[in-house]
């Protein structure tokens, strides 16, 4: 029977706590004696701990940038043959010694990965790889991908049937292939003012429907391809972690398969918050996923939240002939964007739909054969109202609580979040998780930035997840895109700023589109002149804020920006102007301040 043997950090002179830099081993590796386990570095010098035995590396016990000293286990060692002149007795005390170090590794102040035990060191596997990925989502296909690309032996573990996540088959791209079609809808509607007059459109719903499955297996399809490219296994089912280094996956047909790994990324993703008083079993009360089927256009429709996910599905069925009435909570619509970022949203809509509540919530719905009957509290709102269908978007919870995560010794707290560092490591340290599941914001563009992370800092590169900014954006009609502080945050915070914001209405751009009605802020301070925020409202806000987003994490001030030449006349030069509307030095309005 193999031994296994707790390595110490061996003497190292007067010091008394070091810090790790590099750790140059990982669960799997099979090193001889002298091999350099890790590097330390103290503020004299830097020095390299060799192992004293040869054998395959179980378990890493530390992390880079913790503090160890003389005596502290660093490292669980399967041990290539017994001791010379081992006893009988010294193996169970041996035994005895690497469990108590084994418990104390563990312990919750010393933040380190649980020690396999002797049957957890037997498992029989159907695959083993160097790193598995549970979730293929955009973090997770990406963390993948990174990490073959870096020379890894990948497995991909996807509970559905395609890859891509949420985002590409019932998400981001879906919706946004639907929101086309609503933009194009509304225009034509709106084309009478510049005095082209449309027809009503005949709408089919199949050819809808089969344009947006068309560009979700696209990308789905050219996803597969890239795997097999890299030679990424992808295993279809349900995954729940069985041991630290074991992940069992249950397929649709009741088969389970155990994948043994060195390192795993964990990027489960978040599913939609349900409401405890909905009826959630009758078919007419929807999520975003359902409301992106497109099974039929009801007559009238109650939105429950005013923030993204909802604005947007109120905005295609709306466009499709829907009488939409919302309903949400705060006194505001999407309530991370400032209110006069909303504002020109609000306004807008208020004029297509049938109804807006804010400050309101739904108490009760009670389904009929006829309708779904809800009553409301709230200012504006009705006793009660009745609606053909209700699509809840009170937003998303991350599915840390699904995974069984507490027989890999991973954390997660009450409502299913798992605690990460800057290089997306949780509290065991070849365990990493990305994406929705480690916190907001919820964004696909955050959650493949993490997954290069993971993947960089598992095969050994210096890389950690330290974001000036993660940009928003509401693909509503108009769009409204915020990066950096809002004008809020700041206020609450107590920083000192400087605004300019330059009305679209003074564009020559955005008056030749016949769209006045956006805006462009910029958020300076005081001190610095460093550009702090931005917000955006009009069309193509998503695509315009990522010159702000740059700006910042490249500390760009009002200067730089202004400076900038845009072309002339585009919707990208209101940045610049809103910078000169800070500055003092516009010559397209009269400026609100001058500067010597």
């Amino acid at each position: 029977m193999a031994t296994t043997e707790i390595l110490k950090l061996p003497d190292i002179g007067n010091f008394d706590k070091v810090e790790i830099i590099e750790i140059l081993i990982a669960p799997g590796d099979v090193i001889a004696a002298e091999t350099s386990l890790m590097t330390l570095e103290s503020d004299k010098a830097t020095m390299e701990i060799p192992s004293p035995r040869a054998g395959k590396v179980i378990d890493v016990l530390v992390k880079i940038g913790e503090k160890v000293g003389t005596g502290d286990p660093i490292a669980t060692l399967e041990l290539a043959e017994a001791a010379p002149g081992a006893t009988a007795a010294d193996t169970d005390t041996s035994k005895a010694t690497a469990a108590a170090a084994a418990a104390e590794s563990t312990s919750p102040e010393k933040n380190q990965t649980p020690a396999k035990s002797a049957a957890t060191a037997d498992i029989a596997t159907d695959h083993q790889c160097d790193m598995l990925v549970l979730g293929a989502g955009p973090g997770g296909y990406t963390a993948a991908f990174r990490a073959a690309d870096l020379g890894k032996q990948v497995i991909l573990v996807e509970r559905f049937e395609q890859i891509g996540g949420v985002c590409l088959n019932v998400g981001c791209i879906p919706s946004k292939a639907l929101l086309h079609v609503s933009n194009i809808l509304n225009e034509t509607r709106d084309m009478g003012a510049q005095g082209v007059t449309f027809a009503e459109p005949t709408i089919d719903l199949d050819k809808l429907r089969g344009f947006k499955n068309g560009a979700i297996s696209k990308l789905t399809g050219g996803l597969k391809q890239l795997a097999k490219q890299r030679k990424v296994t992808i295993l279809y089912g349900i995954g729940q972690f069985t041991s630290p280094h074991h992940l069992t996956v249950k397929a649709s047909d009741g088969s389970e398969t155990i994948v043994g790994f060195a390192h795993a990324v964990i990027a489960a993703g978040s599913q939609p918050v349900k409401l405890p008083f909905i009826p959630h079993d009758d078919p007419r009360i929807m999520d975003s996923t359902d409301a992106l089927d497109l099974s039929d256009i009801p007559a009238r429709m109650l939105v429950i939240g005013g923030g993204i996910i909802g604005l947007e599905m109120a905005q295609v069925y709306a466009s499709l002939g829907t009488k939409i009435t919302i309903v949400e909570l705060a006194d505001t619509i999407i309530p991370g964007a400032d209110k006069d970022m909303t504002r020109p949203l609000l306004k807008v809509i208020r004029k297509r739909y049938e109804n807006i509540f804010l400050g309101s919530k739904v108490t009760a719905v009670t389904a009929h054969v006829d309708g779904l009957e809800v009553s409301f509290e709230g200012k504006a709102a009705p006793a009660t109202d009745r609606f053909d269908k209700i699509l809840v978007a009170v937003g998303r919870a991350p599915n840390g609580k699904k995974l069984q995560l507490e027989a890999a010794g991973v954390t997660v707290d009450e409502r299913g979040f798992i605690a990460v560092d800057q290089r997306m490591q949780t509290n065991v340290p070849h365990i990493f998780a990305i994406g929705d599941i480690v916190g907001q914001p919820m964004l696909a563009h955050k959650a493949t930035h993490e997954g290069k992370v993971a993947a960089e800092v598992i095969c050994g590169l210096p890389s950690a997840f330290t974001p000036i900014t993660i940009p928003s954006v509401a693909y509503t009609d108009p769009e409204i895109a915020w990066a950096g502080q809002t004008e809020e945050q700041l206020k609450a915070d107590g920083i000192e700023y400087e605004k300019g914001a330059f009305p679209w209405a003074a564009s020559g751009r955005s008056l030749s589109l016949g769209r006045d009605e956006g805006i462009t802020k910029a958020l300076f301070s005081t001190d610095t002149h460093r550009l702090l925020g931005v917000g955006i409202v009009g069309p193509n806000a998503g695509e315009l804020i990522a010159e702000a987003v740059l700006a910042m994490e490249m500390g760009a001030d009002m200067a730089d920006i202004s400076l900038t030449i845009h072309p002339h006349p585009t919707l990208s030069e209101t940045l610049g102007f809103a910078a000169e509307m800070a500055e003092g030095t516009i010559t397209d309005l009269l400026p609100p301040k001058k500067r010597s």
